[in-house]
């Protein structure tokens, strides 16, 4: 209020129009994220409720996706694309508490100072850049009250994870998979007697291998504490790990009991206070691998490393939001060969095989009367069927 803010505005001040915010779309890093967030958080069908918004460093809204009704309830309180919704633009709201704490926020009801926001909830986490740790911008998700529960916050903070890592991927930077070398991996990395030389994340059938060339097989739970270790550099607390894997029922000391018998059976491998992969172990796993191998433009070599999906048994939805990360990327960086040959790879894997986008590629490639076009078309249609 001391900003200037009144509870009965529910104008923010408007920085660009609509016209100049597409250019500032161009231009902005976030670009390339956005058709990750929309897969992941978006709902523009028509039964959609909640609105997807992506802003600025400074709040600015850049991007906005939901149904017509979820965009024609914003645009009463003129939550648009130019608008600012920082604490100075309208007051207390998720975005501007996102920027303020620097960290992911939930803002129910009258917990928005203006009170025409108090019929929505909103959750809000910054997204930053994964090399210089610079904010970029912040995702938010927004409706009614009866949409926005506990799982939207985690859905968030999983998002930005996704945003980052793709971020790093496409920048060269940190990432799932991310930084060493090879002759990195080779760092001693100590257990009694043998160390650590790689995971494999890919598949149903997980596993630590060692120097020696020992197999040990990992347990579905322990693949997925491994595989969020392996996501984040900077590792994770026992509250965050969790509440990734359990929710809202997980307790520290679950997580701190698995940890233990982790690290009894890999050693130094698993770092303590965070938790988090010995610098050894950075990128050295088999979904690493593939990232690795696409920042290098060894495309044919990464379809062929690409053998399965990302633990392809886990239902934790951070687990799925890495799975679904991984795919992204592989499609993305095929479509974009122009390459038929590796399109009807891609298209070959359980991974690309319900790529429509690469199908509809791979018909302006050899045409639309190719029986290759064709037989991929049929097949994309028959699993989008099954699915429904």
């Amino acid at each position: 209020m001391a900003l200037g803010i009144s509870p009965d505005q529910h104008s923010p001040r408007h920085l660009h129009d609509p016209s100049e915010v597409l250019q500032l779309r161009r231009e902005h890093r976030l670009q390339r994220v956005m058709p990750a967030l929309q897969d992941l958080l978006a709902d523009d069908s028509s039964s959609g409720r909640h609105l997807l918004v992506l802003t600025d460093a400074a709040g600015e809204i850049l991007w906005r996706v939901g149904s017509r009704e979820a965009l024609r309830r914003a645009d009463r309180l003129e939550f648009s694309e130019g608008a600012d919704w920082s604490e100075a633009g309208i007051g207390t709201n998720a975005i501007s508490e996102a920027l303020v704490t620097g960290g992911p926020v939930q803002v129910f009801s009258a917990e928005h100072l203006v009170r025409t926001h108090h019929d929505w909830a909103c959750t809000a986490a910054p997204i930053t850049d994964p090399l210089t740790g610079a904010l970029l911008g912040v995702l938010d998700v927004s409706g009614p009250l009866d949409t926005i529960s506990t799982d939207t916050l985690r859905m968030v903070r999983c998002a930005v994870r996704v945003a980052e890592s793709l971020l790093g991927t496409s920048d060269g930077g940190a990432s799932l998979g991310a930084s060493s070398s090879v002759g990195a991996s080779q760092q001693s990395v100590r257990r009694p007697g043998v160390a650590v030389s790689s995971l494999e994340l890919l598949g149903d059938r997980p596993a630590a291998v060692f120097a020696d060339g020992s197999r040990v097989p990992l347990t579905l739970r322990r693949a997925e504490i491994l595989a969020l270790l392996h996501s984040r550099s900077q590792g994770w607390s026992a509250e965050e790990l969790a509440y990734e894997l359990h929710g809202d029922a997980g307790t520290p000391q679950a997580i701190r009991t698995e940890m233990f018998r982790v690290r009894s059976m890999l050693g130094d491998a698993v770092e303590s206070n965070p938790y988090r992969l010995a610098a050894g172990l950075a990128g050295c796993s088999d979904s690493g691998r593939v990232l690795r191998l696409l920042r290098e433009g060894r495309l044919a070599e990464a379809l062929e490393a690409y053998t399965a999906p990302l633990l392809s048994r886990s239902g934790v939805l951070a687990v799925q939001l890495l799975r679904d990360q991984l795919d992204l990327a592989v499609g993305a960086a095929v479509r974009a060969s122009g390459d038929a040959g590796l399109l009807m790879r891609w298209l070959s894997t359980d991974m690309g095989a319900g790529d429509f986008e690469a199908v509809e590629t791979l018909g302006r490639l050899v045409g639309l009367g190719d029986p290759r076009y064709l037989a991929f078309l049929a097949s994309v249609g028959s699993e989008s069927r099954q699915k429904h």
